[in-house]
């Protein structure tokens, strides 16, 4: 609800935002992870045999009942669930059966690499969607404006993992100038600056252009209905310089929307993530969810799950703080 302007940013009412948000993500979380282990226990997937490996099948019955004793994978799921939830409130996420490690060390070991990632692409295509949707709806109509267009809904109907395909064909294939994957080169085990760089180069590209459409259309469309509000006109009926006009006034009140797309875009980033992570052997999150998804993985499907949906609830709690900054007529105590 818009109220009257205020003074200047309101950081108790934030907070408060802020920490109601937090109380209500938990159930929503414990939700989540029950239906996790609901539709693990649905898989026809065994844990316990996929833990066992070959020597499963020569097993007895009793020795499967043992192990899946031993594993805690005994009992209706809503006591597996109950025992990892309680568990995880006290630090421990339990142990992966598909990885055979804690769960906290797998994630542990590939959630930096996942979140280098996903921030570097974001913010890639924030910032060059922003640019391409201002200067495309500076001259609405022309060159670059339907070149920009043009290409942004090509981007939105192109898989990510086929774009991954394509630049791996593309820049390590044909051209030979970019690695095709994995984190560090054939024969190298330490991860040097200059290393990353270049095996970040591709992953980041191509998860930053399946965001950028959704981003320079958004600005685009933001910006060209700003040009025209009384605001603009009368900043240029005092004589403000064009290029003040467009950054100062219209860019201003055209980002408005995009401050609200960038929570929506969060679950299309993570998915995209997973993809490309796969498709470029990037040592993230995605080869733990996938292996974890095949085996019946209790703990690691629900600890990843969580950080999934964490991930959303916080880009959407951003997107609201960012919101309410940006427009002081927002009044945080009614979101």
């Amino acid at each position: 609800m818009r109220t009257a302007l205020r003074a200047g940013p309101p950081w108790a009412p934030l907070a408060r935002l802020a920490g109601r948000r937090a109380l209500a993500a938990v159930p929503v979380l414990a939700a989540v992870t029950l239906g996790v282990f609901a539709l693990a226990a649905a898989s026809p997937f065994d844990p316990v045999r996929q833990y066992a490996g070959s020597a499963g099948l020569r097993a007895s019955q009793d020795t499967l009942d043992q192990l899946r004793e031993n594993l805690a994978l005994d009992g209706p799921f809503t006591e597996q669930w109950w025992r990892w939830l309680t568990s995880a409130a006290t630090g421990d996420l339990g142990q992966s059966v598909s990885l055979r490690q804690p769960v906290a060390q797998v994630v542990g070991e590939r959630l930096g690499w996942s979140v280098l990632l996903c921030a570097l692409a974001f913010a890639a295509a924030v910032v060059l969607g922003t640019v391409l949707g201002t200067a495309a709806a500076r001259r609405r109509g022309g060159w670059l404006d339907r070149c920009v267009t043009g290409g942004s809904y090509v981007l939105q109907a192109a898989p990510p993992f086929w774009l991954g395909l394509l630049a791996v064909w593309l820049f390590a294939l044909q051209f030979g100038v970019l690695p095709a994957g994995g984190l560090t080169d054939s024969g190298e085990d330490t991860v040097t600056a200059g290393s990353l760089a270049r095996h970040l180069a591709l992953p980041v590209a191509v998860l930053a252009l399946s965001q950028l459409p959704w981003f320079a259309l958004y600005v685009r469309q933001g910006v060209a209905d700003a040009l025209h509000e009384d605001p603009v006109r009368g900043a240029r009926a005092r004589g403000l310089r064009e290029r003040t006009v467009l950054l100062g006034h219209a860019l201003r009140s055209g980002l408005l929307p995009v401050l609200t797309l960038v929570g929506t875009r969060i679950p299309e980033l993570i998915t995209g993530a997973l993809l490309v992570e796969t498709v470029f052997s990037w040592p993230g999150i995605a080869s733990a969810t996938v292996r974890a998804a095949t085996a019946a993985d209790f703990p690691l499907l629900a600890a990843v799950t969580v950080l999934a949906t964490a991930a959303v609830l916080a880009g959407n709690l951003l997107a609201d703080l960012l919101y309410v900054l940006a427009d002081p007529r927002i009044d945080p105590e009614e979101m």
